[in-house]
C-alpha cells in the first residue's frame, strides 16, 4: 500500500470515526434532555396524565375560552414530546392526584378543581372572587401582598408545580385572573421547563408571572415577578 492510498483509507476512518462520535454525542445529549424533561413533568414514556378544563367564566358548563384551548395546544406539545398520553377531563373530575401528571389550567372562579388545590396544597393564596366591579376583584392575595388585575394593561397568574410526596406525580396548576394569563403561563412553562428544572430539581413551587399590556401583546410579554412557594404554602391565618 503506497501512502497516498494509506493516507486517503486513513481520511476514510477518521471521517467515520469522527461522524460516528458526534452522532453518539448527539444522542447522548437527546436522551439526557429527554430524561430531565420527563422526569420535570412526571411523564415516563408510556404514561397517562390529566389535562383539567376550565369553563369560560360567563359561559355555560361546557364552554371553554379559545385562550384556555390554546393553552390546551401548548402543553399537549410538551405531553407529546415526553411521549406520553393526554386525558381530558373538566374541572369537576372527582379523582385524587399524585398518581398520574396533572396539568389544571384556569382560576377558581372558572375551575373548582382549582379550588381544591389551592386549600391543599397552597392555603396561603387568597383569590378575591366577588362579582361586583371594584379594585380588589380578581386580586390575588399572598402573604399579605395583592397582585390585582387591571383589564389589558396588567394580569397575574400563578404558575406552580405541586406534588404531594416522595415518588408522586406533579400538579401544574395554571391558575390566572384571565384566559389570556392562563394561555401565557403554559408559554412560559414551554419556553422555560429546563431552568426551572435546573432550579427546583423536582420540588414544588409556585410563582406569579405578570402579563403586561395583553391588549396590544397579546400573551407573549410575559414577565417573572417573585418566588411565592414558601408564603403560599403558608396558611393565611398563620402568615398574617
Amino acid at each position: 500500500m503506497n501512502d497516498d492510498v494509506r493516507n486517503i483509507v486513513l481520511g476514510v476512518v477518521a471521517t467515520a470515526i469522527s461522524g460516528g462520535s458526534g452522532w453518539f454525542t448527539r444522542t447522548y445529549l437527546w436522551r439526557r434532555a429527554l430524561r430531565r424533561k420527563q422526569a420535570f413533568f412526571g411523564l415516563p414514556t408510556g404514561s397517562d396524565c390529566l389535562f383539567v378544563v376550565n369553563r369560560q367564566m360567563g359561559g355555560t358548563e361546557s364552554s371553554l375560552h379559545r385562550n384556555d384551548a390554546f393553552a390546551l395546544l401548548e402543553i399537549s406539545a410538551l405531553i407529546k414530546d415526553c411521549g406520553a398520553t393526554v386525558q381530558i377531563v373538566t374541572h369537576e373530575a372527582r379523582q385524587g392526584f399524585g398518581e398520574r401528571a396533572e396539568f389544571c389550567v384556569g382560576g377558581p372562579a372558572s375551575n373548582s378543581r382549582t379550588v381544591a388545590h389551592l386549600h391543599s396544597m397552597l392555603p396561603g393564596v387568597r383569590v378575591d372572587l366577588s362579582a361586583e366591579a371594584g379594585p380588589d376583584r380578581g386580586a390575588i392575595t399572598i402573604g399579605g401582598e395583592a397582585y390585582r388585575w387591571e383589564p389589558g394593561l396588567v394580569e397575574y397568574v400563578l404558575l406552580a408545580r405541586l406534588t404531594s410526596g416522595q415518588g408522586s406525580r406533579p400538579v401544574f396548576l395554571l391558575s390566572g385572573q384571565t384566559a389570556i394569563s392562563n394561555l401565557a403561563a403554559a408559554r412560559y412553562l414551554a419556553r422555560h421547563h429546563e431552568k426551572l428544572a435546573r432550579t427546583y430539581r423536582g420540588a414544588s413551587f409556585c410563582l406569579v408571572l405578570k402579563v403586561v399590556n395583553s391588549e396590544a401583546y397579546g400573551p407573549d410579554v410575559t414577565e417573572l415577578v417573585t418566588d411565592v412557594t414558601a408564603a403560599a404554602r403558608t396558611p393565611a391565618v398563620a402568615a398574617a
